[in-house]
């Protein structure tokens, strides 16, 4: 089947679905899913824009609210996950995933799901050291702190997906895996992202944690956006014993979703043609999730996850195949995710803008249904209790606190990982430039222009194989220049913060509720400086 890629979204769904039909109509090339990797936002009013963590000049509404009120509808099957320009108070409503419009589904803070056999795994927003031992505590309305921390990786979600032992035919992550740069065409990354030579050369470019998944479940495909440039590797894995096949990853990072840019892959992947057209649960997934449960942790508090080093009565919660087959039973083998998509909040309406909409703490009725059938926690609805009971302390600064938080920034917790340097004082290090001078061209050695008047060659290559060491150390051939040399061909197609505002009470809904001056601009990962003088709250 072909399933089309995207990088980041921006909130410009229109613009997508015109290219893909634009594709069928004149090459009679037709995606049967289309696959997002973070930055979707999935914005519906003017509420969800005050949770996005970007300047006020980046806050559009752009054209999501469309889908999301049923005006119109996603021509093809849509598979996102979250990124660091998100409306997280309406994605935190689907801790698990789900609907965020009908045939547009989120994966959750981290999820598995399969659609004609194919097993498809991804994993939300971005990594930051100091966030990463946390729970998911945060929930609107969100701080200076918070509106950014809701989008941070924790550890419970690497921890929950490194219990996967079956195979994984495809993965997405918002921001690239660490050392992935290593293994592709990093002479002419450089030539082209200069701004990046720093990290690369200290090999901090990327997420550890990623890093981390991607040797663990050597995925046949990892997608990855972020950096708003397009790039491709290829990395061959050490096998971990004698019996186990040699696998591999193709990598490919895309660009944003702007005109006349290269923002969307078209990939011929195998499927099961025995297989229904139906989004569906992954039973493996959903066991690891009833089996890591007790986990679930809504404070701020730091900790690590449970592993074999003497302090832990239990470290391995992967699923058994009785735990798999239990799964299986509950559903009667019946594992079509329903379309129950809900309206959760008003949609925004152009004729009557609402300005002054504040933001709520929802639980969505697809989270209850779906926490009711497996016999999960509702992370939102323990959030709410924690609050309720005076556990969860910190989110609700008065002002003052807030701009001296601003000031100084956020202190970082000690951490398995290294401390992401990456930071600049005066700039948010969260942020990427959403406009940028140009200069981003095809680092994945494809050779057709992205426009729709040329016919899409389905070729792409995966530049310079190496070895994956167990550490994902820098070994002394990676200061070496990547060759451009040719090594395989995958059948790809190239195509195109407000202040804290007063605590609200938690929002149920019901089913059928609608509801420096003269200094030259840097650019580096997770790094962006705004022109505007009033663009001044910084993490």
């Amino acid at each position: 089947m072909k399933v089309a890629v995207a990088g980041c979204c921006h909130g410009a769904l229109d613009k997508m679905y015109e290219t893909l039909e634009l594709l069928q109509r004149r090459h009679n090339v037709r995606p049967d899913l289309l696959l997002c990797c973070g930055d979707f936002q999935a914005v519906r009013n003017e509420a969800d824009l005050r949770c996005m963590a970007v300047p006020a000049k980046y806050r559009h509404m752009q054209t999501f609210y469309r889908y999301y009120s049923g005006e119109k509808k996603a021509p093809v099957l849509t598979v996102f996950i979250g990124g660091n320009h998100e409306a997280s108070n309406h994605l935190q409503e689907l801790p698990y995933g789900g609907w965020v419009a009908p045939n547009i589904y989120y994966l959750g803070y981290a999820g598995v799901v399969r659609f004609r056999g194919v097993r498809i795994g991804g994993i939300s927003g971005i990594f930051k050291s100091h966030d990463y031992r946390k729970g998911h505590f945060e929930c609107p309305p969100y701080n200076q702190q918070t509106i950014r921390s809701a989008y941070h990786v924790r550890n419970i979600e690497v921890f929950k997906l490194k219990q996967l032992k079956r195979p994984i035919d495809i993965f997405m992550s918002h921001d690239w895996p660490r050392s992935i740069y290593h293994y592709g065409n990093k002479k002419q990354l450089l030539k082209m992202k200069s701004f990046f030579r720093q990290e690369v050369e200290s090999n901090t470019l990327g997420s550890p944690a990623a890093s981390e998944l991607l040797q663990h479940l050597k995925p046949t495909y990892w997608f990855s956006a972020h950096l708003h440039v397009k790039f491709a590797a290829f990395m061959q894995h050490e096998a971990n014993s004698k019996e186990e096949l040699p696998k591999a990853t193709k990598f490919l990072a895309l660009d944003k979703c702007l005109p006349h840019r290269d923002f969307l892959q078209i990939i011929d992947i195998e499927h099961d043609p025995s297989a229904g057209d139906s989004l569906e649960y992954d039973a493996e997934w959903i066991a690891v999730l009833k089996a890591t449960n007790s986990l679930i942790n809504v404070t701020q508090s730091s900790w690590n996850m449970p592993e074999n080093n003497g302090l832990h009565a239990k470290w391995d919660y992967s699923a058994t195949e009785e735990a798999i087959k239990e799964v299986l039973e509950e559903l009667n083998h019946n594992l079509k995710i329903p379309c129950n998509f809900t309206l959760t909040a008003a949609c925004y309406d152009p004729s009557k803008p609402q300005k002054q909409v504040v933001p709520v703490h929802t639980i969505n009725p697809q989270t209850t249904e779906f926490c009711a059938q497996f016999g999960l926690t509702d992370i939102n609805d323990r959030i709410q209790q924690a609050k309720e009971e005076g556990s969860v302390r910190g989110e609700y600064e008065e002002e003052e606190e807030e701009e001296e938080m601003d000031s100084m920034g956020s202190a970082e917790e000690p951490s398995e990982y290294n401390t992401d340097n990456s930071g600049l004082s005066s700039i948010n290090p969260d942020e990427i430039m959403l406009d940028d001078e140009g200069g981003d061209e095809d680092l994945s050695t494809c050779s057709v222009d992205p426009s729709p008047d040329h016919p899409p060659d389905f070729s792409a290559s995966f530049s310079d194989i190496r070895i994956m060491p167990d550490s994902m150390a820098v070994s002394s051939d990676d200061a070496m220049d990547s060759t451009n040399e040719e090594l395989e061909k995958s059948g790809v197609s190239k195509q195109g913060e407000e202040k804290s505002l007063n605590e609200r009470p938690l929002k149920r809904i019901g089913g059928n509720e609608n509801g420096n001056s003269g200094i030259k601009k840097i650019k580096r990962r997770n790094q962006a400086i705004y022109a505007a003088e009033d663009e001044d709250k910084t993490e």
